[in-house]
C-alpha cells in the first residue's frame, strides 16, 4: 500500500470517528469538500501543508494520517 492509500484510510477512519461529513472535515480545514473525497479515494497526494490543516481539524498527530497500521495477529 503507498503512502496515498494509507493516508486516505486513516484520514476517512479519523473523519467517521469524530462523525463528521467530508463536507465539515473541509469547513474545519478550509479546503474544498470535492479535495478530501479525492484524498480519501487515493486519488490525489496532499500536501504537507494540508496534511497539517487536516490534522489540526480532526486534533490529532499528523503521523496518524500517513502511519500504516500493521495487521492484527
Amino acid at each position: 500500500m503507498d503512502l496515498k492509500e494509507v493516508m486516505a484510510v486513516n484520514l476517512r477512519q479519523a473523519r467517521h470517528d469524530r462523525d463528521l461529513t467530508q463536507e465539515e472535515l473541509a469547513h474545519r480545514a478550509g479546503i474544498s469538500s470535492r479535495y478530501i473525497g479525492k484524498i480519501e479515494s487515493a486519488k490525489v497526494s496532499a500536501s504537507v501543508t494540508v496534511l497539517g490543516r487536516l490534522a489540526m481539524a480532526l486534533d490529532i498527530d499528523p503521523c496518524e494520517l500517513i502511519r500504516a497500521k500493521r495487521p492484527r495477529r
